[in-house]
C-alpha cells in the first residue's frame, strides 16, 4: 500500500533521490531506516522498498549518474564487485535458486528513478511466479524489510568471517 499511495504524491524527481539519501546515511539508525546493507567508498547496496520478490536488492553508485558510459571505472567495477557479493548474501540467506538481474536505462525503459542509475538484484524460486502477479501486477512477498534487513546483515557477517 505505501508504494500505491506513493504514486499519487510528487513525482520521485520532486521528492529528491532516495538513492543519495542511501548513500549518504552515516549512523547505523539512519542506514537501517534507508535499507542500507552496507557501503564502499563508491556504492551502496540496498533493499528495495518497494520489491518484485523478497530479497530484491538495489546496487548504485554513490555519485548521481544517470547513464553507464558517465560511470568510472573504478566504479563499474565496484558496482560489479557488489553485485557479485550480494548474490552470494542472497544464496545463502534466501536460499535463492536463480537470481535475475538488471538495470533499466531511462524511463520508457522502465526505471521508476531514471537520473540515478541501479542495479536491480532479484532472486527467484521454482514456482515463484503465481497468478498474482501474472494477471493481477501484484507481488507477494512473505516478509517485512526490516526482517530481512536482519537476516540479512547476520548471514552477511558469517560470510565475511
Amino acid at each position: 500500500m505505501d508504494y500505491i499511495k506513493s504514486l499519487s504524491q510528487k513525482s520521485s524527481d520532486d521528492k529528491g533521490c532516495f538513492l543519495c539519501e542511501a548513500a549518504a546515511a552515516s549512523d547505523s539508525a539512519t542506514r537501517r531506516e534507508r535499507l542500507v546493507l552496507w557501503q564502499t567508498d563508491l556504492v551502496v547496496v540496498l533493499i528495495n522498498r518497494f520489491p518484485y520478490a523478497n530479497g530484491h536488492l538495489l546496487v548504485a553508485p554513490k555519485a548521481h549518474r544517470a547513464e553507464l558510459e558517465e560511470l568510472s571505472d573504478a566504479e563499474q567495477a565496484d558496482i560489479g564487485r557488489q553485485t557479485s557479493d550480494a548474490v552470494k548474501l542472497l544464496k545463502r540467506a534466501v536460499s535463492a535458486q536463480g537470481i535475475n538481474i538488471g538495470i533499466n536505462l531511462g524511463r520508457i525503459a522502465g526505471a521508476g528513478l531514471p537520473g540515478h542509475l541501479h542495479q536491480h538484484i532479484v532472486p527467484r524460486w521454482g514456482g515463484d511466479i503465481n497468478f498474482m502477479h501474472v494477471i493481477g501486477e501484484v507481488s507477494v512477498v512473505p516478509q517485512a524489510n526490516s526482517q530481512l534487513y536482519d537476516e540479512l546483515l547476520r548471514v552477511r557477517q558469517e560470510i565475511s568471517k
